[in-house]
């Protein structure tokens, strides 16, 4: 007997973003930094589905949100992988692959407890040294970070 192959059933979207081809695993912390609370924001998270292209992947779909261009610049950080797509009535309009930016400022908290945006209310400000994968370094105390091991302020 031959197996039967499932196809998972998402229902589209009328007007929204679809965030697809996020990294395995990076899906719920995309959403933390976007603000997306339930049930505020109608949403759709599937988490490590199979992808042909990248093995596993997680997708983000957001009923009546469209991304500004900082969010997109975030979720970079996050998934460099990550095409952000606008629907408008059911149709694509628009799709891009955000690029990881130079510097990130007032996003990311310093892990450095002695840096001076930890003790003093001074915005922080990070440089990207490498893009894969992601590493930053604060501009003030100069200490070098992979991403996973910096945390966005909310």
């Amino acid at each position: 007997m031959t197996p039967v192959k499932e196809k998972l059933k998402v229902d589209p979207i009328k007007s929204g973003t679809v965030i697809d081809h996020i990294t395995a695993g990076k899906a719920l912390v995309i959403a933390d930094v976007l603000n997306l609370n339930p049930p505020e924001n109608l949403m759709m998270i599937g988490v490590n589905l199979h992808s042909r292209k990248m093995g596993a992947k997680d997708i983000l779909k957001i009923e009546n949100r469209r991304l500004t261009e900082d969010e997109m610049n975030s979720i970079a950080l996050i998934s460099p992988t990550a095409t952000i797509i606008a629907i408008k009535d059911f149709v694509v309009v628009e799709k891009r692959h955000p690029a990881i930016p130079d510097t990130i400022s007032d996003k990311l908290i310093c892990p450095n407890p002695n840096c001076v945006t930890n003790v003093e209310q001074i915005p922080t400000r990070f440089e990207v040294v490498d893009r894969d994968p992601v590493s930053v370094r604060c501009h003030y105390c100069e200490k070098k970070y992979a991403i996973q091991d910096v945390q966005f302020k909310f």
